[in-house]
């Protein structure tokens, strides 16, 4: 299309102008909401398995001034267009009730089965790891050395201890723009950025309460947050796909540090069983994401 210059990176592919595959965009939506509400897999994990991580990407970085000028000038459809904003509608949609549904069972299951659910998110992230591996070769040193950097980074944030915040709306509103950023990095949970800045708990009991006070600060930290670090992104992905792609699964096998459930030794392994049970329910799950949504030859030649 003539007003946008990336279309062919970011257009809303045919799959989703039907129904199903408008509700298999909706599916991928709450799956990534599922997995980014609780410290374990990123949503952008999430949306690389799902195979939509790039379109998702482009089409957050394509909201920028040109997208400001179509809309305030009346051109709605060709604004909708340029965003592809078919496709960020449906996934949102997806991602908050992902979000909403899973609030409730995360904050339960992390007071009462910690080892189990950590060892859960161990397996999604070792399973992760292993299908991000197809993006980048091992052949070149740059590569490793990108893995490394993001290996080291990952543990060094999961020495951070968690702090409790003193709850302003700056402090919300900045919690949400680095979360987000997070959000859509593969390899590095909002949830567990949200955990290590002490506002978690306070956050997923905002939006279960309904408290929009907290909730449209927090919103509006991570719309800014969203925009402007999409365009670090996009620039990364369209001119080092692998390097980053490397860094990326060096960042995912970092958080097995953070995750690992008997981080105080002295308790001894408890719950051993249970725990090697849902590691191999994690990477199940992975698995079945991956065969569930993966794109079909047909699909990608549309």
């Amino acid at each position: 299309m003539s007003y946008n210059s990336s279309a062919q990176t970011h257009k809303t592919t045919g799959s989703i102008q039907t129904r199903r595959g408008q509700l298999k965009l909706f599916l991928k939506g709450v799956a990534m909401g599922l997995g980014d509400s609780v410290p374990g897999i990123s949503g952008g994990t999430i949306a690389v398995i799902t195979k939509i991580y790039d379109q998702l990407v482009f089409s957050i970085r394509a909201v920028d001034l040109r997208a400001c000028g179509l809309f305030f000038t009346g051109q709605f459809k060709a604004f909708w267009e340029y965003i592809n904003g078919t496709f960020l509608l449906i996934l949102a949609l997806g991602i908050l009730s992902g979000l909403l549904i899973s609030a409730n069972t995360v904050l339960f299951l992390l007071e009462n089965y910690f080892v189990p659910l950590m060892a859960f998110f161990i397996g999604m992230v070792l399973a992760s790891s292993a299908l991000l591996r197809n993006e980048f070769s091992l052949g070149a040193w740059q590569n490793i050395l990108a893995l490394v950097l993001g290996l080291l980074l990952a543990v060094s944030i999961g020495f951070i201890s968690p702090r409790s915040a003193e709850l302003s709306l700056i402090y919300v509103f900045f919690s949400g723009a680095i979360a987000i950023s997070a959000m859509i990095l593969p390899g590095l949970s909002g949830a567990f950025i949200l955990l290590l800045l002490g506002v978690y708990e306070f956050i997923l009991g905002a939006l279960l309460g309904f408290d929009l006070h907290y909730i449209v600060v927090f919103m509006l930290g991570c719309g800014v947050g969203l925009l402007a670090f999409s365009r670090v992104l996009s620039w990364l992905l369209r001119d080092h796909h692998q390097l980053s792609y490397g860094f990326i699964t060096g960042m995912l096998l970092g958080s097995v540090s953070a995750l690992w459930p008997w981080q105080d030794s002295e308790g001894g392994y408890t719950m051993l069983l249970p725990a090697l049970v849902c590691l191999v329910f994690g990477v199940a799950v992975v698995v079945l994401l991956q065969m569930v949504f993966s794109t079909k030859p047909s699909e990608s030649a549309n």
